[in-house]
């Protein structure tokens, strides 16, 4: 086997990518701290065709050198709207249509294994890396998603989460809702 070289790997111009065709998940964080997570947030989302990213509470912003060093210019293609507070974009997702998701360790939450994605669009929530996702949120949220873990850890980086995430999420909404 060869590896390929960056010339062969027919990836899109930011304008192609502005132009393609998205699926339809948004991914909110609330009160993200790390900017680094923010940048890998926006990286993987821009490697999926995630629609957009709403940046919520503390979580930075672009332009920002911190998060450009992992987004590596994701942070310019990927859309993404600020909210000062997570439940207005909660609300304003709702009234979109959205199915909103926590991702949390919680009662009654679905595994993701276990996942079964029955309306679009839909919208997934990764909070805080101390605190996770804040309870007045998880009460507005439709559902809540939580990976399967079986070592002595009971959490993942927020990067390696939508990682995870977005895998599983990307093939269910691309095999149901686009053609």
């Amino acid at each position: 086997m060869r590896k390929l070289k960056i010339t062969e790997l027919n990836r899109l111009n930011p304008e192609e990518f502005r132009q393609t065709a998205k699926i339809p998940l948004v991914v909110v964080l609330d009160n993200v701290r790390s900017l680094h997570n923010v940048g890998s947030v926006f990286r993987t989302s821009d490697a999926f065709l995630v629609e957009a990213v709403y940046l919520c509470g503390i979580t930075a912003t672009p332009p920002n050198v911190e998060i450009h060093k992992t987004a590596l210019g994701a942070e310019d293609t990927v859309k993404w709207k600020y909210f000062e507070n997570t439940l207005d974009a909660v609300t304003e997702l709702k009234q979109e249509g959205y199915h909103i998701a926590a991702v949390e360790q919680a009662e009654n939450s679905i595994l993701l294994d276990h996942l079964e994605i029955k309306q679009s669009p839909f919208a997934i929530i990764l909070g805080n890396e101390v605190k996770g996702v804040d309870q007045k949120v998880m009460d507005h949220c439709d559902t809540c998603i939580e990976i399967p873990q079986f070592g002595t850890k009971h959490s993942l980086n927020v990067s390696v989460t939508l990682g995870i995430l977005i895998w599983e999420i990307s093939k269910q909404l691309r095999n149901k809702f686009i053609q």
